[in-house]
């Protein structure tokens, strides 16, 4: 498989912000040790996301709406994959906790993107499209490393997603565009993440892949934070009258 390089785009080391509050705070002391192994390794790359210049407009209110249909844009076949490939690998894998239907994102994403039809198009993606032919060969190939892909989406559309949310939806408000679905969950959020950290207890890995497991996660990140370089250079465009 082709090694994607760790060094993910200058950013700044520091947080941004603080998404834990006491429910958080409450769900670490009970995490399981493969999840407390995901943490210890992503941790640096999530702080670095968070303080790259898209995330920092967005949490700053900042954001434009073309960067927003941009960045749905960009991930919606890669979560459209995850949730037909990955239910199935995961239980081969000994994980039947996960709660995919309840964490499925891609009907948000496709009444997202009908709502800000209207917005004026991006350039397509290239990390985007380079995740998604990463994750089509891993689903084929490595299947326990497609699920750090999957733990990097959906647990941090299930933590620092909801303030992203809040703060998308605002700047939508603002410019007389509907609210985003993509980060709003039917299920309480601590009740999927207690869920989502029982199924990858489950899985079922050999030392060796429970190395790639954590490698991948970080790969994720670096994907990520591609894909947020990539959304700081869209410029801003006219909303449609």
């Amino acid at each position: 498989m082709t090694a994607i390089s760790l060094a993910g785009p200058a950013a700044p080391a520091a947080s941004i912000s603080d998404h834990a509050g006491a429910a958080d705070a409450d769900l670490r002391r009970g995490f399981g040790p493969r999840v407390r192994r995901l943490h210890a390794r992503i941790g640096k790359a999530h702080h670095q996301a968070e303080g790259m210049a898209f995330s920092r407009a967005l949490l700053a209110g900042e954001a434009t709406p073309l960067q927003l249909a941009a960045l749905l844009r960009a991930v919606a076949p890669a979560y459209a994959l995850l949730e037909r490939e990955a239910p199935a690998l995961a239980g081969a894998l000994g994980a039947s906790a996960v709660p995919w239907s309840e964490l499925a994102r891609s009907g948000a994403l496709d009444h997202d993107l009908t709502q800000l039809a209207a917005l004026p198009g991006s350039p397509a993606s290239p990390t985007a499209a380079l995740w998604l032919e990463r994750l089509r060969l891993l689903a084929r190939q490595e299947p326990h490393r497609l699920m750090a892909h999957v733990y990097v989406r959906y647990g941090g559309d299930l933590s620092g997603g909801q303030q992203l949310g809040r703060e998308a939806n605002a700047i939508l408000e603002r410019c007389g565009l509907p609210p985003l679905r993509f980060w709003a969950f039917d299920q309480p959020i601590p009740e999927l993440k207690a869920a989502l950290h029982e199924g990858f207890e489950q899985l079922d890995l050999s030392e060796e892949e429970e190395a790639e497991l954590l490698e991948e996660a970080e790969t994720a990140f670096v994907l990520t934070q591609r894909l947020l370089a990539e959304l700081a250079e869209l410029e801003a465009a006219p909303l449609p009258a």
